[in-house]
């Protein structure tokens, strides 16, 4: 008899548990408080990250905060606000901010990426999808000696984890992209990653999830949830009732509130990031993050996308004018020959990254409640590790031996 699972979000998470759920002969429901066409998963910079293994929480990283703070322009900014849960979550973030943690976060964080990175290759060689994907690798471009120093560093402990990582000066740079004017000292190129267009994959992914019969709610928001026991036994949504086997809380952001009405305690702040589309061709081939302005540059089908900006301000989807200038400013600094049109700074779009306080997403079930799987807090990697969420949140539920140790991920961890 096949397991009634509800998944609770639509986003990348959402959809790629439904995508191995169904998989493995489960009947899946998902519900999302959209329409299943915007959010993070739609805005984000499509990377496919191994290189990113050191988590946001890490040593130094309150001194930048505090300097940034006062600045609305900055690539990092929190506002400070008398809230329980953001300053619980602070509190929890400066703890996890050491080099000890950061040292055991790690290789988990790279192993985790790894999978997702042979899931999606898998995803495209099936067959069932159309879906834009690349191997190109990632530059991390930089403008001072000391920023290439810093970075460096970082590639050289890619090397130690097993990663291929090279340092490259601005003419083996130019080499690699030679249709583009680039205004930078040199750029340590990870050859691990890789990148797609987010829309092109959530389309697919969604198409193809409804022809193989999975139940899609959209504009529902959850109302309540019934547990008999230490047990859910029935999802309430504005619109409706349904009983479930098994629920997957992949909510993002909003994962904590809802989290909160089975007395389960996650902490997690919304991380705002904004996106820029240039329609026309930049010469852009290669994925590159410009360091200094922390500014994500992908080149996606049709269209260059550069995203950036963390932005710690509560759930809300304001656009701050200052911070999408602030993209295109940096952006302009890197690229002399970019032009950002009215329209492009007009339409910028954001979406909330959840963050959980130590740089590692939630992935398992709490001791409070039996049949809940939580997959969230992935904040700048969501899009990078959707496909091994959705993996193990399905071996989860069916029992079944895990792709890798997910001990670093379990949602009643302490901080």
């Amino acid at each position: 008899m096949s397991k009634q699972v509800i998944i609770i979000g639509g986003g990348i998470i959402g959809l790629c548990s439904a995508y191995y759920l169904q998989k493995e002969g489960c009947s899946v429901t998902v519900i999302d408080k959209s329409d299943f066409s915007s959010g993070a998963s739609y805005v984000n910079a499509g990377y496919i990250t191994p290189s990113h293994f050191i988590p946001l929480a890490q040593p130094g990283i309150i001194t930048k905060g505090l300097k940034w703070m006062f600045n609305s322009a900055s690539p990092f900014y929190v506002k400070p606000r008398l809230d329980v849960d953001f300053l619980k979550w602070a509190w929890a973030f400066k703890s996890s901010s050491t080099k000890a943690k950061v040292e055991k976060a790690i290789p988990v964080i790279k192993d985790l990426n790894l999978l997702s990175r042979r899931l999606y290759e898998d995803l495209k060689d099936s067959g069932d999808f159309k879906f834009h994907y690349e191997h190109k690798g990632l530059l991390m471009c930089y403008k001072s000696e000391k920023v290439g120093e810093e970075e460096w560093q970082v590639g050289q402990r890619g090397i130690q984890e097993g990663l291929k990582v090279e340092n490259l000066s601005v003419s083996e740079v130019k080499k690699l992209e030679p249709d583009v004017d680039l205004d930078i000292k040199g750029a340590v190129y990870f050859h691990s990653d890789a990148h797609m267009t987010p829309n092109n994959f959530m389309r697919d992914m969604l198409s193809y999830l409804k022809s193989v019969g999975v139940t899609f709610f959209e504009n529902e928001t959850l109302v309540d949830i019934k547990t008999t026991a230490n047990s859910i036994s029935k999802i309430i949504t504005n619109k409706q009732e349904l009983e479930t086997d098994e629920v997957v809380m992949a909510a993002g952001s909003w994962s904590q509130n809802l989290s909160k009405k089975l007395g389960i305690k996650i902490p997690l702040q919304a991380g705002k990031g904004y996106s820029i589309n240039v329609e026309k061709d930049t010469g852009i081939t290669i994925p590159s993050i410009l360091c200094e302005p922390k500014v994500a540059v992908t080149p996606m089908d049709g269209f260059t996308r550069f995203a950036g900006t963390m932005e710690i301000a509560g759930i809300n989807y304001n656009i701050n004018p200052v911070r999408v200038k602030a993209i295109a400013k940096a952006a302009k600094a890197y690229y002399p020959n970019i032009t950002f049109s009215p329209d492009a700074i007009d339409n910028a779009k954001c979406g909330l990254r959840p963050c959980s306080p130590d740089g590692l997403p939630y992935i398992g079930k709490s001791s409070k409640c039996e049949n809940l799987t939580i997959a969230t807090g992935h904040a700048m990697m969501g899009w990078s590790l959707g496909p091994a969420t959705g993996k193990l949140v399905t071996e989860i539920i069916k029992k079944e031996k895990l792709s890798m140790p997910i001990d670093a991920f379990h949602p009643d961890r302490k901080f």
